[in-house]
């Protein structure tokens, strides 16, 4: 395959005026190359690309790409423009712009070329480096990556400090990120630090711990790392590959909001010659449910981990279970749940035996939440150790219907009883066995001891008591906690808080008869959790003008993920202009929270937004009480927005490249968040 770029495919001198006429003239460069067979179609595609999407970037560049069938490999061409042009960055044209083509079907190719060129673009010695060179032969190195002319563009734009810099090597950090549910925070915390240390010359890889998995750091990047960053809210899996390097540790949303800081304070800690945790993560002298805390971290901070460490891993299973039993529903009515078993009679013509199978999958998907918790939450506290004891526990928890609270209280005794064995020192010739044989017969031995005999019963009878509670809830009451659940579904879009509520919904329906109370608490929390993008996605339509072309394309995809229950959905919005956002969301959530208990709500599926309407008690009325919180929220959030605007009447003329027209204030974090 020939070279990505070449001599040809640069111009150095871009006399173009208009984003179309530029990648009209750089195309004709990859035509003249033989690289594109129908300039015309090409072309259309570009423009097709462009219309979904600007494809500015701030510090003036633009990169028009597509993948087309009339592209024969794939492609990069470069124009450098005096006169700038308007690629719709929100700092203005673009003096910098590349043209990028792939053959039709070469996802991998295309995303390769977008990815390697957006992080080289990141580096100031590189824009620089392009800015300055004189010749196009310089230029196609620079972008090719070539060692020799990178180093020499970077001499031409920085002088003798490119050339110190080049001597002494990068700083080298890598970064695990994760969240409970894996989805938007775990790769906005990635992204975001990312940029943060290219703008600071600082080589920083990435580990995703998200809900499709994670690919490891090879153990030769974590070596030649000289700092770590953990930005997560559960435990990192297999924290000890990065013991004894200098490590910052803190919550996944200081990843966001903050990633300057924390690659400062990496490298300040690196200088100080500051060395982590040992690889077994105990800590001479600490209480065992200290060992492997973060330094600073209080209780409460390590606690709310550990919980949030086997919510995350909990959700998958209400889930899935959830609309299982949805559908079983909705296909055979409630009285489905009488069915014999499918083990015993299934007929492959009766939508009955259908619906039967879909509930007892669902009932068996079920019977897992209080186990995965409480031994998720051990795992947290104590690693794989933890494990047998903390499902051990959950399953005792179930058995003796301690329920939820027996799942949490199971996990956290499970992972201190593995976190004290693990603190005696033993002989050598053990300890090969201690993992797989010693640690697991004890802790599960002292679990089942405490759950059977000492405070399974007590926490059974709190349990029982809280449910009765809930049945009993009616009139002020029932609406206050509305309005609490509301507000906390609201608070952090799929954080900590809002898992939270939302697991204290779930374990109240995962009970094998829920009760009408728990029915309703799981309405009012589903209803609330839909406000938010529901909200953003009305506010960019009735106001597009106050949001950013960038917002009003995330408020068409918040339409679906509203409706789809998902609250990560206002995440961007949130991220953008957090003190006008998420309060509006917060009214708007605790609107209809209150609104859904007292319209006496309730809801079978833990999932699924409006799409398990059927399986709604009173379901006009839970609509109703969803519109009411979007208008809500939807009311609030222009009326802030728009006071902030009429102290700036210069923005109307052009409200992308205002922060006012984002909400933000200039100091606030920019987040580039990719849908």
């Amino acid at each position: 395959m020939s070279e990505l770029i070449t001599a040809d495919l640069v111009d150095l001198d871009l006399s173009a005026d208009t984003k179309e006429a530029a990648a009209r003239s750089l195309a004709e460069r990859m035509a003249a190359a033989g690289r594109v067979t129908d300039l015309d179609g090409f072309l259309a595609d570009v423009a097709a690309r462009e219309e979904q999407m600007p494809t500015g970037l701030d510090g003036g560049i633009g990169i028009p790409h597509c993948r087309s069938a009339h592209v024969t490999e794939p492609t990069l061409a470069f124009g450098r423009s005096a006169a700038r042009i308007d690629f719709g960055a929100a700092d203005g044209p673009a003096d910098l712009i590349f043209l990028i083509a792939a053959p039709a079907g070469a996802d991998s190719d295309h995303l390769t070329i977008l990815s390697g060129l957006a992080r080289s673009l990141m580096d100031p010695a590189f824009t620089d480096a392009l800015r300055s060179a004189d010749e196009p032969e310089r230029v196609a190195a620079l972008v090719r990556g070539d060692e020799e002319a990178v180093a020499d563009g970077a001499k031409a734009a920085d002088g003798a400090t490119g050339a110190a810099d080049g001597a002494a090597g990068p700083f080298r950090i890598v970064a695990v990120t994760s969240c409970p549910t894996g989805i938007a925070h775990t790769y906005m915390a990635a992204e975001s630090l990312e940029r943060a240390a290219a703008e600071a010359g600082v080589e920083l890889v990435v580990e995703t711990q998200g809900s499709a998995g994670f690919d490891k750091l090879s153990a030769t990047t974590i070596a030649a790392a000289d700092a770590v960053i953990f930005a997560h809210d559960v435990e990192v899996r297999e924290k000890g590959r990065f013991a004894g390097k200098p490590t910052v540790d803190v919550g996944v949303k200081a990843g966001i909001n903050r990633p300057a800081e924390l690659v400062a304070e990496a490298r300040e800690k690196a200088a100080r010659g500051e060395a982590g945790a040992p690889a077994d993560g105990s800590e001479e002298g600490s209480a065992p449910m200290d060992a492997g805390a973060a330094a600073g971290d209080g209780f409460g901070t390590r606690l709310r981990k550990w919980l949030m460490t086997g919510v995350s891993y909990m959700v998958p299973f209400v889930a899935a279970g959830g609309l299982l039993i949805a559908l079983a529903f909705a296909i055979g009515g409630y009285e489905i749940t009488d069915a014999t078993s499918v083990a015993d009679h299934f007929v492959w013509t009766e939508s009955a035996s259908w619906a039967a199978l879909l509930f007892q999958t669902g009932g068996a998907a079920f019977t897992f939440l209080v186990p995965v918790l409480a031994g998720y939450i051990a795992y947290g506290m104590a690693d794989r150790p933890g494990l047998v004891p903390g499902f051990v526990g959950g399953f005792i928890a179930t058995t003796i219907k301690a329920g939820f609270l027996g799942g949490l209280v199971a996990g956290l005794i499970a992972g201190a009883v593995v976190m004290g064995i693990q603190r005696f020192s033993v002989p050598s010739a053990l300890r090969g066995i201690m993992p797989v044989v010693v640690i697991p017969l004890i802790s599960s031995a002292v679990v089942g001891f405490l759950m059977f005999v000492v405070i399974g019963k007590p926490i059974a009878s709190a349990q029982k008591s809280m449910t009765d509670w809930l049945n009993g809830l009616s009139g002020a009451n029932a609406v206050i906690l509305g309005v609490v659940l509301g507000l906390m579904m609201c608070f952090d879009l799929g954080g900590p808080v809002n898992k939270v509520a939302y697991a204290f919904a779930t374990g109240g329906i995962a009970a094998s008869d829920p009760s009408t109370g728990s029915l309703k608490i799981m309405a009012a929390v589903m209803a609330a959790g839909m406000v938010p993008p529901l909200a953003m996605a009305l506010a960019t339509t009735v106001r597009g003008r106050l949001f950013t072309k960038a917002e009003r394309e995330n408020g068409k995809a918040a339409w679906v993920l509203g409706a789809s229950f998902i609250s990560e959905g206002a995440i961007p919005f949130a991220a953008a202009d957090p003190l006008r956002v998420i309060p509006s969301a917060m009214a708007g959530g605790a609107v209809t929270g209150a609104l859904s208990m007292a319209f006496d709500c309730t809801l079978r599926a833990p999932h699924g937004g409006i799409f398990v309407v059927p399986l709604i008690g009173q379901p006009f009325l839970y609509l109703l009480a969803i519109v009411a919180g979007t208008a809500v929220s939807t009311g609030l959030v222009v009326f802030l927005k728009g006071l902030r605007k009429t102290t700036r009447p210069e923005a109307d003329t052009d409200p992308s490249a205002d922060p006012a027209a984002t909400g933000a204030t200039g100091d606030e974090p920019k987040v580039a968040v990719a849908v």
